[in-house]
């Protein structure tokens, strides 16, 4: 399996947070390839200036590294996917994770109950 993380999988995952199941981490560990996109640390940045997020980004850009994970950047094919999603949700960091999702087509992990409408790509956990 492939996988996309959002970005509250992705921070649940580097501070081993209790909000991330044994068995989504096992679901990870055993994923032939993770990702995560470029949007999860500019979204990442946009809360720490906003102080709704206290972490060191740094940090955050390091375990990308350590962990094997792969970084998905943002590529017009992705952009070009979003005029095709319906207006469910207005998020536009969690509506370019899912573009990037059925573009590459990769399973994206999430918390937001209300993605999984969007394709049966979105899996909420």
């Amino acid at each position: 399996m492939r996988l996309l993380l959002d970005t509250h999988i992705y921070l649940w995952w580097v501070k081993g947070a209790s909000q991330l199941s044994q068995t989504n981490r096992e679901l990870i560990s055993n994923a032939v390839e993770v990702y995560v996109s470029s949007a999860v640390f500019w979204e990442i940045v946009i809360k720490i200036k906003l102080k709704k997020l206290d972490v060191n980004l740094h940090e955050l850009m390091d375990a990308l590294e350590k962990s094997g994970f792969l970084e998905l950047p943002i590529t017009m094919k992705h952009t070009a996917e979003v005029i095709r999603l319906p207006n469910l949700h207005r998020d536009p960091f969690d509506r370019i994770m899912i573009a990037q999702a059925m573009s590459e087509p990769l399973n994206f992990l999430t918390v937001d109950k209300q993605l999984h409408q969007y394709s049966e790509l979105v899996k909420v956990i």
